[in-house]
């Protein structure tokens, strides 16, 4: 089945052969990871202006080849691993398709990525990409691209997965999605850190059913320890919805609410407390989509959201608010309004629709908001 996607002519295994989200009996491809990709090769564009020394590109599993192909495209000297002979066979009729240099090899991603230094490496398993993290920092350069689809463990609702794959705690809340962002970044942040490395995002969303980030790496130990301090614990009310966050590897959990008086309050971590995007790198990645995009739209305004976004550790959801006080959701935009007339910082968060960040407490935005 031949596809067209930003531009390059890519073939894909039909539907039958496991063209699907599943993992399929043929070689693995995506369809609706097209506004991932998009993203990714806008983010590949912005990031060589910022460090134009970054050539080469490893597509760790390729499967078809079509991130590979992508990055050929925009001039990056890439090399397609897998360990399917079958994926990298098809990785490289696509790259010739397309009339692109690149390597296609039949590689365990994890020997080659330590055998071998690329600037950019793309991590983008079937399920969570921590078996290949360690192997992913040991000797790439500059950037390190990472998507995670196991999003139950990473959010909380299969706790005990969660616990195994991530080392950390994550908990089921209103702000799940930010939730298994954050917990995959102190993951992420934790492994390079045994490296010396520290490893800072750059850019992260999450979309669909899957989590994104791309992480600059800086070489150094005292990065790598300030990282390490941008790592901490949520604390959460079940009763009122009240969060507050502490820095720190040591968990330091409240008896009771400090709201509410409550005692049900969850706590989750080690997760990352700090900027999940550089907000100019956010705004330099959506300059450079362009219309050949087939998710340029959606691509677009996804940056744009997370370009504004107030930079705080969880977001609320309107809805879930509204409802807990017995009350009409208002539109969004008047909600957000009534925040910033009474002081406080207060923007949508890209996670869905009726999410949102402030700095005001849950009593603090329900006093502005009546």
């Amino acid at each position: 089945m031949i596809i067209r996607e930003g531009g390059v002519e890519i073939d894909v295994p039909s539907a039958r052969d496991g063209a699907s989200e599943g993992a399929g009996d043929g070689v693995f491809f995506n369809p609706t990871q097209e506004l991932n990709r998009d993203v990714t090769v806008a983010a590949l564009r912005a990031y060589r202006e910022r460090e134009p020394r970054a050539e080469t590109y490893l597509d760790a599993t390729a499967a078809s080849g079509i991130r590979g192909v992508r990055a050929a495209a925009e001039g990056f000297d890439v090399t397609c691993a897998d360990v399917d002979s079958e994926a990298v066979e098809l990785a490289e009729e696509n790259l010739a398709r397309n009339g692109l240099d690149g390597r296609t090899l039949r590689r365990d991603a994890n020997v080659l990525m330590h055998q071998e230094a690329f600037d950019v490496v793309d991590v983008d398993p079937f399920g969570t990409p921590m078996p290949f993290a360690d192997a992913a920092f040991a000797r790439t350069r500059n950037l390190v691209c990472v998507t995670a689809t196991d999003t139950a463990p990473l959010c909380g609702a299969h706790l005990k997965s969660g616990v195994r794959k991530y080392s950390a705690v994550p908990r089921n809340t209103d702000y799940h999605a930010e939730m298994g962002l954050r917990i995959l970044l102190s993951a992420l942040v934790r492994t390079a850190a045994r490296r010396d490395v520290a490893a800072v995002p750059a850019l992260s969303h999450v979309s669909r059913h899957y989590a994104r980030t791309y992480l600059e790496l800086d070489h150094r130990a005292t990065a790598a320890d300030a990282a390490i301090d941008e790592l901490g614990h949520l604390y959460h009310c079940e009763d009122c919805l009240a969060r507050r966050h502490e820095y720190g590897l040591i968990a330091h959990p409240p008896e009771e609410c400090p709201e509410c008086g409550g005692g049900r309050v969850l706590t989750a971590g080690p997760v990352w407390l700090g900027p999940t995007a550089d907000r100019a790198f956010a705004d330099a990645v959506r300059e450079r989509v362009t219309d050949d995009m087939g998710e340029a739209k959606r691509a677009r305004k996804l940056l744009a959201a997370i370009a504004a976004e107030f930079d705080a550790p969880t977001h609320y959801d309107q809805h879930r608010l509204c409802k807990e006080w017995g009350r009409s959701a208002s539109a969004m935009d008047e909600f957000l309004g009534k925040l910033r007339e009474a002081g406080y910082e207060a923007t949508r968060a890209h996670y869905h629709g009726t999410a949102f960040k402030t700095d005001a407490t849950v009593e603090e935005i329900r006093e502005a908001t009546r």
